[in-house]
């Protein structure tokens, strides 16, 4: 069942058949058609387009066969069984139980996993709702009105992204009620500054650490913890800890209260347990973390589809694995045209590079195919003013994915010179697809355009909950079905480790001479 891309008939295939002229497909009345025809329906009114994508029929039908002969839709469903799927560190891989639940009981030592992971979503809505109706309050007796979150890698970026990306919609209907804020960069700086800017009386703080003993996130910790004994407070009065269950931090009096994970949901798998799940619902409000969780569940619902022209999810993981190793590009580009989404291409990137940048496959043997490619990105219309230059007319090709929505978050705008702000924006998302895939010819080459240039589109009506849910689970599914498709394990993260481990060497003085040289450039 679990074998490398390199042994699979239908990639040799693949490397046989004729790559399709994007020019060609996309103009006139066929590209237009093309465009109609080469869509698929998302969960939560979302939809993916890979028209301007380099496949044609007869790629689809060889990418088809390739998810059978991989059997993709069969390990997603035994990962949803339960299965150890993560086969580095012989776990689980459960962060969509966090969701919903598509295959049978998940039961570990005892435990239904499910159940559990409800149960901590509950006490979560309970402590949320207490704070925001006021029956938790700070010390002084004052609402909180501010939330920090300390964490690092998962803990930080995915919630982050999510927060920010619901903040003007939460704004906009009345939903927020405590503003967050994340420290996650162990540079004294970055905790100072988020900390100079708050009143501290009033700030609740979540410290994320699964294991307890994350030496960023204890020292961070260890940092606001001062600056509130300076400021006269008690942080056991003002802090909550998410970790698991078996973690130095669980059940500790430091903590007004405790959440509880486990090592089956990775860091960047996160945002849907309750490492996301404290900060939105503060923020938020339960209600709205359940809809994000609705519309995720959605998704993960339909990548269970066989069909890849009905399953979005699949049909974007197949078209990476073919412009990486059957074209040869090395990147992709995430360009969200919403400022909301601004810090999302990041978690995206953690993401896609922290699950499938491996060399080795799922049983630690050497693999002789490129895996995961380098994911950037930046929202439109800034990128456009940024890199697009390279993306337009450099050496490299990098494919692109848009993501784009009708309807902006505040729901204010003007008019000028006949159109609104938003009708700007999305006609640069219409613009550069087209100028992408078609280019330009023109007697002086610094005004040409090779074009051929690959994209797709992830659009929607807006950004709702359920929408972002939904987009978080595509992105997730999609990275597990590359993970499948190359045979690595998308679900550990070794070469993260080798530098915390290193790190500790020089902090405790205990390392080899071209490390010592090194440190001694800091005064270390």
């Amino acid at each position: 069942m679990w074998k490398n891309l390199d042994e699979c008939s239908l990639f040799r295939d693949l490397q046989e058949a004729q790559i399709p002229d994007l020019t060609q497909w996309m103009k006139g009345a066929g590209g237009a058609n093309r465009i109609e025809r080469y869509s698929i329906p998302m969960a939560a009114g979302l939809h993916y387009n890979y028209a301007a994508k380099q496949v044609d029929e007869t790629v689809l039908s060889l990418l088809q066969g390739l998810a059978n002969e991989q059997q993709l839709i069969p390990k997603y469903q035994l990962l949803l069984e339960g299965n150890e799927i993560n086969t580095g560190e012989k776990r689980k891989v459960l962060h969509h139980l966090t969701r919903g639940q598509l295959g049978g009981d998940v039961i570990y030592n005892g435990k239904n996993m499910h159940t559990f992971y409800l149960e901590q979503q509950e006490k979560v809505r309970d402590f949320s709702e207490a704070v925001r109706n006021g029956s938790i309050t700070a010390p002084s007796g004052k609402p909180f009105t501010d939330v920090v979150q300390i964490g690092i890698g998962g803990s930080d970026l995915g919630p982050r992204a999510l927060y920010l990306a619901l903040k003007a919609w939460g704004e906009r209907h009345n939903k927020l009620k405590l503003r967050a804020h994340f420290i996650s960069n162990v540079d004294p700086d970055d905790a100072a500054a988020v900390l100079s800017a708050l009143d501290l009386s009033t700030t609740l703080f979540i410290l994320v650490s699964k294991s307890g003993t994350t030496l960023e996130t204890l020292t961070n910790e260890r940092f606001v913890g001062q600056f509130l004994q300076e400021a006269g407070l008690n942080p056991a009065k003002q802090m909550v800890a998410v970790t698991s269950e078996s973690s130095p931090l669980a059940n500790n009096p430091s903590y007004l209260a405790s959440f509880y994970m486990d090592d089956f949901i990775g860091g960047r798998y996160s945002s849907t347990s309750v490492c996301g799940g404290a900060v939105l619902s503060l923020a938020f409000g339960a209600n709205t973390f359940d809809a994000l969780l609705a519309g995720a569940a959605a998704a993960d619902k339909q990548a269970l589809e066989p069909n890849h022209t009905k399953n979005a999810a699949l049909m974007d993981a197949l078209i990476g694995v073919y412009e990486r190793n059957i074209l040869g590009y090395g990147s992709t580009a995430i360009l969200p045209y919403s400022q909301a989404l601004s810090r999302f291409p990041a978690h995206l990137q953690q993401l896609d590079m922290e699950s499938n940048g491996k060399s080795v496959n799922r049983f630690g043997e050497p693999i002789h195919y490129k895996t995961g490619p380098v994911i950037f990105g930046e929202p439109g219309t800034n990128g456009q003013h940024s890199f697009y230059q390279l993306l337009h007319q450099g050496t490299d090709i990098v494919p692109l994915q848009f993501i784009g929505f009708e309807e902006s978050q505040y729901g204010k705008d003007i008019t000028v010179e006949g159109s609104t702000s938003q009708q700007k924006l999305l006609a640069n998302v219409v613009a550069q697809i087209a100028a992408f895939a078609l280019g330009k010819q023109d007697e002086n080459a610094n005004k040409s355009f090779a074009g051929g240039r690959p994209s797709s589109l992830i659009y929607g009506k807006a950004l709702t909950p359920e929408a972002l849910g939904a987009l978080l689970a595509h992105y997730e599914n999609k990275v597990m079905f590359q993970g499948f498709i190359w045979n690595v394990n998308s679900f550990d993260q070794e070469g993260v480790q080798l530098g915390k481990v290193l790190a500790k060497k020089v902090l405790s003085h205990d390392m080899p001479p071209e490390l010592a040289a090194y440190a001694r450039l800091f005064g270390l």
